[in-house]
């Protein structure tokens, strides 16, 4: 079960809203967070202070219409903090017009097709010997693993970002909110 899920149209990316709390996955049956069925996952992000640079790189990849589809998605969705975190002007150069491509292969790279539930990455990464691979809707893969009770996703650069709430339900997919964005190369 290491390749969880397999790409999907490019649509799919990250949006959601949460302004949950941190959690730890739960290791008996699933992990913690609100419930948004009625909402997209793009309404759900457009409503989340924590999200709104997701929302702004959304909007500047044109993707909220196809976020706003039918789905599943599962979304591992940056915070305002977690951008942050990059280089000076990386933000603000990836929402310019020219850099459309790159913007949507980093938020495409969020994106898993499919409805993955806290449970059900914890399950894989025990099939999987301590880590599960998942397919992106970029293509890329991630690998998620355990530090303790805190589900770690690596990505295709090395680079780490910690779960930090689980399981914020939208009425087209999931929503794991991560505190470092997580880069395909």
């Amino acid at each position: 079960m290491k390749n969880i899920i397999t790409k999907v149209a490019v649509a799919a990316v990250l949006a959601a809203g949460m302004a949950a709390p941190a959690v730890a996955f739960d290791h008996h049956g699933g992990g913690h967070g609100q419930m948004q069925s009625s909402q997209t996952i793009v309404d759900v992000a457009v409503g989340s202070p924590d999200h709104t640079t997701l929302v702004t790189a959304v909007q500047a990849a044109g993707l909220a219409e196809t976020l706003s589809g039918e789905g599943p998605f599962t979304v591992f969705a940056p915070t305002n903090d977690a951008f942050a975190k990059l280089p000076a002007g990386t933000v603000e150069t990836l929402v310019q017009p020219a850099n459309r491509a790159t913007l949507t292969a980093v938020l495409t790279y969020h994106v898993v097709a499919g409805e993955l539930k806290a449970a059900d990455v914890l399950a894989a990464i025990e099939a999987g010997g301590g880590s599960a691979v998942l397919t992106t809707v970029q293509g890329a893969e991630l690998t998620a693993s355990l530090s303790g009770d805190s589900v770690i996703l690596t990505d295709a650069a090395g680079g780490t970002a910690t779960v930090t709430a689980t399981d914020l339900d939208a009425s087209n997919g999931v929503v794991h909110v991560i505190d470092t964005v997580v880069m395909p190369q």
